[in-house]
């Protein structure tokens, strides 16, 4: 039997079927035409600007760091470029598998696995390593033959710092390295310095280089690049170009300089020397020194090993931050503050009988007894006993008051970062430096060894420059700098930086005038004659003697029965000409006994070289560092030809 379709019933379900199809429909093509909305018009500007940035990409261009010149112009850090080999871990699958195969294109010696190894323990996993610096043209085309084979590995071109005198004046120019996560966190603090960091790599560490790093760095540019999709850049779509460093140029002498480093010769010590009349520091030596060169790819393991575990440490700038008692030195200045508070006139005589007695203990002279002594002749004999019983009748805070106007145990405030402050003792000092209270009590014969430059006496040989050239210029004191001036790098217009004020001591002229005679008086007569005999020009000085470890006082200092290490240093203070100085110094020669045997020659020829133009011929270099000259010895030689013409401009 045939079943009959009720054929209204079907064509209802048709329709509704096809309604519902239809709805869906509709509402599948509703969907699709919101999205295209969504994505064309309300996402536009954003899927645009995703799009192009895949099209493009934006590139630090990271500014030619500036120079930094002498006072003479002579170059004393520079830039130059050269390739890179270079990885970024986190593209490379196996570092250590893609760093082997690297090295069957191009050499990669241990040193530079080591390197590798450290930066990348502090960077991030996504920043570019250099493998290997300074890549010849042979290797960079070995290695772009076969890039293929190396994704996350690329040739770099980059600018690399050069310091072509070495190690000369080291400490005070400094040098850059690579920025670590301390100094990273410190540029993100600022926006602009974040902004003005990015692609940059290095940043000064020490001296000049870090000190004037916001002068010498300059301003980042930008390019914008349209690449492959492959990453590769096709070509320049826009962007602005980067702002060189300015230069920056110094106040050192680099001749004098590399003369008093070369004078040193193997012994340990500083020197500075300023031009009393303005501040300017034309020396600032520290001996022994380090090559700076050695520090701008990244240091390697065994040259640090070397520098930071050597006995003589290289590494500290002793001009800087090494402290030393001042020895014999302080006595012009304790002269001084006996007359300015009117404690002694230079007339009072005291009888030196070779010792001093004070509760019950001896204080010894460095010599026999020298009779009836005056401030005078207390300055140009050296009398200890005199300046015994000056520093009782002073007592400790009168002197910690009048020294440290002239910088001692102060921050001179040069523009070098790292300064110390060294010690100038008082009693307050002493209740803030020591925890138990017996510790804390001032005793009134701790004052006694303080009036001969001993005792917690410790200055830095620029506090001892400066202080010097305090006295040499009747009292007007400047604050030491290095900076004389910055050349931008677009307009080459050399902007001088004015000097800071200065401040006048208020010291009376005629008492000043008793100190700087008998600082004459040295050179003339005293403990310094041999040494400036026949100097065409008249010097003040002052000799001294530091202790660097403590003798008993029944016991008498036999240097041969000593150690090296525990012998006492050699000090010099002097400025010339007497008459209208122009350079004041303070040198130390660490373990080297008597100031006149060692520290006072090396003054001589700093002075013949300012005031006369004058470089020792290489005998009389030998004779200074053996100790034996007393006068310039063979044909002086100019400065500049002791300089790599690298140097020279």
């Amino acid at each position: 039997m045939t079943e009959l379709r009720n054929t209204e019933v079907d064509a209802v379900r048709f329709r509704q079927r096809a309604i519902v199809i239809g709805i869906v429909v509709f509402l599948a093509f509703t969907l699709i035409v919101a999205r295209l909305v969504f994505l064309q018009v309300v996402r536009y500007e954003d899927f645009a600007e995703r799009a192009e940035s895949n099209r493009t990409s934006i590139i630090p261009v990271v500014p030619n760091r500036g120079l930094i010149l002498d006072r003479n112009g002579v170059v004393l850090a520079t830039n130059y470029a050269a390739y890179t080999l270079e990885i970024t871990p986190s593209k490379v699958g196996n570092v250590a598998e893609t760093i082997d195969a690297l090295g069957e294109i191009v050499d990669i010696h241990q040193r530079d696995r080591r390197r590798f190894k450290r930066l990348m323990d502090e960077s991030r996993n996504f920043d570019s390593l250099p493998i290997r610096t300074r890549l010849s043209d042979e290797e960079v085309a070995r290695f772009s033959v076969q890039r293929y084979r190396f994704p996350g590995v690329d040739v770099k071109a980059r600018l690399f710092r050069s310091y072509p005198l070495g190690e000369v004046a080291s400490h005070a120019i400094g040098y850059i390295g690579r920025i670590n996560q301390t100094e990273k966190a410190q540029i993100q603090e600022s926006e602009d310095d974040e902004a003005n960091y990015r692609g940059t790599e290095y940043i000064g560490k020490l001296g000049i280089e870090q000190s004037y790093e916001a002068q010498l760095h300059g301003l980042t540019g930008v390019e914008q690049l349209e690449t492959s999709a492959g990453g590769r850049a096709i070509r320049r779509l826009s962007g602005f170009a980067a702002t060189p460093g300015s230069t920056v140029m110094l106040s050192l002498d680099i001749g004098l300089q590399k003369m008093v480093e070369d004078l040193f010769g193997d012994r340990r010590g500083a020197l500075v020397a300023i031009n009393p009349k303005n501040g300017e520091v034309l020396a600032f030596v520290s001996k022994p020194t380090f090559d700076p060169n050695l520090f701008v790819d990244g240091i390697d393991q065994e040259s640090w090993q070397a520098l930071n575990t050597s006995l003589d440490r290289p590494l500290i700038n002793r001009a800087l931050r090494g402290t030393y008692p001042p020895g014999s030195t302080y006595k012009p200045f304790m002269a001084l503050a006996a007359l300015e508070t009117g404690k002694r006139a230079a007339s009072t005589v005291i009888q030196d009988g070779g010792t001093w007695t004070f509760g019950g203990h001896t204080f010894r002279s460095h010599g026999s007894a020298l009779g009836a002594v005056d401030m005078h002749r207390s300055i140009v004999k050296s009398s200890n006993v005199y300046y015994y019983s000056l520093a009782n009748e002073l007592g400790v805070d009168t002197m910690h008051d009048f020294m440290a106007p002239f910088g001692f145990g102060q921050i001179t405030g040069i523009d070098v970062n790292g300064e110390v402050r060294g010690v100038l003792p008082s009693q307050d000092w002493k209740r803030k430096a020591y925890r138990r209270t017996e510790q804390k009590k001032w005793y009134a014969g701790e004052t006694i060894s303080l009036g001969i430059g001993q005792g917690y006496n410790n200055f830095t040989m620029l506090q001892l420059a400066q202080a010097t050239a305090v006295l040499a210029n009747n009292g007007i004191k400047y604050q030491p700098r290095l900076l004389l001036g910055t050349q931008d790098a677009v307009t080459r217009v050399m902007q001088p930086v004015p000097a800071p004020p200065p401040v006048n001591l208020g010291y009376k002229p005629a008492n000043v005038e008793v100190i700087r005679k008998a600082m004459v008086g040295v050179t003339q007569e005293g403990t310094s004659t041999r040494v400036f005999a026949g100097a065409p020009y008249l010097s003040g000085g002052k000799t001294g003697t530091a202790q660097a470890v403590t003798i008993g006082q029944k016991d008498k200092y036999n240097s041969a029965k000593l150690q090296e290490h525990q012998r006492d240093h050699a000090v010099y203070i002097a400025f010339a000409p007497a008459n209208d100085p122009q350079i004041a110094l303070a040198v130390i020669v660490e373990n080297a006994g008597w100031g006149a045997g060692v520290a006072a020659p090396i003054a001589r020829r700093v002075f013949d070289y300012v005031l006369l133009g004058q470089y020792p011929s290489e005998e009389d270099m030998a004779a200074v560092r053996k100790g034996l000259a007393s006068a310039p010895i063979g044909t002086p030689r100019r400065a500049l030809d002791m300089l790599p013409t690298a140097a020279l401009q």
